[in-house]
């Protein structure tokens, strides 16, 4: 994996005026219910913030085997960065209004491609309680910048095939009534995949939407059996690889190490019928 230069996973709203190089805010806005992320950051936006659109910038053509929200190729994911302006040497700094859990999506992909990225702590939040009123309608323009193409690193992702065995630890990420059975509003099993733990990237928020202190992150984990001995047999999973990637930023933020992707996640597993499912809480985080 190429190595994010000098950034945390995670910053602050006081930290951003220290970052290196040119700082891009990056609105990332999006709701499962089919909510318009483009419609509310038209509304209100943090001043200089690019919107970036999931589904056309970071997002391949669904597909059974791939899921709802499969990587796009290398290619379309630097047209889409270069068309916003953004370059390899900024800082990117991401946020939403959901404590960053649709933002890591964006951040994970930079930093496994070895640029600067973090998701805003707090978000949308934060920085309007730091800043009050500071929403705008303006459009941000950028002066374009060079955004090379590079590979996905292999060795951070994960097939369907590479989700269940004694050298995995699969970690789903989805609320834990999705991990359990009780409903799913969009893919076509309920459930999840067999031998996975639950540890809901929402949980490791406080009320704010900001993170929780690293030792109740840490214990979270733990509970779920994940710490710094097994967090390399990890490989993180939601329902289509969007908020698995908070959980992989929030392990690096808590010191446990780094695990891979299944991208397709849940949306790309329970649609193959021939492939075991699970139902009920396996092993519960604390509250």
């Amino acid at each position: 994996m190429s190595e994010p230069v000098d950034l945390p996973p995670f910053v602050r709203v006081e930290e951003l005026d220290g970052l290196p190089g040119r700082v891009v805010l990056a609105d990332m806005r999006w709701y499962l219910d089919g909510r318009s992320g483009r419609a509310a950051y038209e509304e209100g936006h943090l001043p200089g913030a690019v919107f970036v659109d999931l589904d056309h910038c970071l997002t391949g053509p669904a597909t059974p085997e791939g899921g709802r929200n499969p990587l796009p190729t290398p290619e379309v994911f630097a047209e889409g960065m270069r068309e916003l302006g953004i370059g390899d040497d900024d800082s990117v700094v991401a946020y939403d209004d959901q404590g960053g859990v649709i933002a890591a999506r964006l951040v994970w992909m930079l930093r496994t491609t070895g640029r600067r990225a973090a998701v805003l702590d707090g978000g949308l939040n934060a920085y309007l309680h730091a800043h009050p009123g500071s929403l705008t309608v303006e459009e941000t323009a950028l002066a374009g910048g060079t955004f090379s193409v590079r590979p996905w690193p292999t060795e951070v992702l994960a097939g369907t095939d590479e989700v269940v065995g004694p050298d995995v630890l699969a970690v789903d990420a989805r609320n834990r009534d999705r991990f359990a059975g009780a409903q799913d509003p969009v893919d076509p099993r309920p459930g999840h995949i067999p031998g996975a733990v639950n540890v809901p990237c929402r949980e490791n928020l406080d009320g704010r939407g900001r993170l929780l202190p690293v030792r109740e992150i840490r214990d979270n984990f733990a509970a779920a059996g994940v710490d710094r001995s097994t967090a390399r047999k990890v490989v993180s999973y939601c329902g289509s690889g969007v908020t698995a990637c908070h959980n992989l930023l929030t392990l690096e933020h808590a010191g446990l190490g780094r695990g891979r992707l299944h991208v397709g996640g849940w949306s790309a597993y329970s649609r193959d019928e021939s492939r075991p499912v699970e139902t009920g809480p396996g092993r519960p985080v604390p509250e």
